[in-house]
């Protein structure tokens, strides 16, 4: 049975080592930007909804150049992430300016979403096959206490310009069990994982299988969200000036702690995206090559 179900995009970072917003560098030949192409994976899939996570002051820009252009296809809403959205009693210290991560922007859809859900990145590219076989997980799922999570083979996701952040995961059979948050890079022809909580580095398989925020959840998240952002602020009272509130992180507390199971799914498709402002010469390459190959009309929304 067809179920309602809920595209989260993650849209309020400011991409640093891009120079601007990137969720707003035109890629497509009609101006398209990549998440453009996610809503349109997403409503061929057959997703009900749209939320975008913003910051407030980038409400007119993201209305004027995608909102309105996809209002007419699919229903939209916008959720602000805000960093005053913070359990009572919490002190910011003056020098904090960004909110507080992945599972922060998350939680500030809740109000706006009470189905299922995918959170993707705004600035990645996914292909559309991820956007069916979550779709198809949800359709068949009535369990509220098990997620799901679209992986992608390492070598799928790498950009020649540097470094990327990936999740590598760990499963047993065709469950999650831990994701290991990693710069990763290739040198000297190898794929080397770097943790970001400083472990030893190690080499991984080209085939290996990495997390790109590209997670679905039952609306039980909310609530174990709205619990662990406490636990968080309580962990970190004395070091609030960089800490971050990551979905992987309560992903892992969620298994580990709270019985809950992650479905992995795979994902053969190559990630896109403009990590730094070379890789979008490449990007526009392939987006070309995907709409002469007829996977999407020269004119998205037309």
């Amino acid at each position: 049975m067809k179920k309602e179900l809920t595209l989260v995009i993650l849209a309020a970072g400011m991409g640093s080592r891009f120079g601007g917003l990137k969720q707003v560098e035109p890629i497509g030949p009609n101006g398209e930007f990549l998440l453009d192409y996610s809503i349109y994976d997403a409503i061929q899939a057959g997703f009900t909804k749209v939320v975008f996570i913003i910051k407030r002051e980038n409400y007119d820009l993201f209305r004027e150049t995608v909102g309105k252009r996809i209002e007419g296809k699919i229903p939209v809403e916008y959720a602000f992430q805000d960093i005053e959205d913070i359990p009572e009693g919490v002190n910011i210290p003056s020098e904090r300016t960004k909110p507080w991560g992945t599972g922060h922007a998350v939680l500030a859809a809740r109000d706006v979403v009470d189905s299922n859900f995918v959170m993707i990145n705004s600035d990645d590219f996914y292909g559309r096959d991820a956007y069916m076989k979550i779709k198809d997980f949800f359709d068949k799922s009535d369990d509220k206490d098990c997620y799901s999570m679209v992986a992608f083979r390492v070598s799928n996701t790498m950009t020649e310009n540097g470094s990327v952040k990936r999740g590598v995961c760990e499963s047993e059979g065709e469950y999650l069990t831990n994701i290991i948050e990693s710069s990763i890079e290739k040198v000297d022809g190898k794929i080397i994982a770097s943790p970001l909580d400083g472990r030893d580095s190690f080499e991984v398989d080209a085939n290996a299988l990495v997390s790109m925020n590209f997670f679905g959840f039952t609306p039980a998240m909310f609530e174990a969200l709205k619990n662990g952002i406490v636990t968080f602020f309580e962990k970190n009272k004395d070091d609030l000036t960089k800490c971050e509130y990551l979905i992987p992180d309560i992903v892992f507390d969620e298994i580990k702690n709270h019985g809950k199971k992650v479905y992995v799914l795979e994902s053969t498709d190559k990630w896109l995206g403009v990590t730094y402002r070379e890789d979008k010469e490449m990007v526009v390459r392939d987006i070309n090559k995907l709409i002469e190959k007829g996977e999407y009309p020269h004119d998205l929304w037309k």
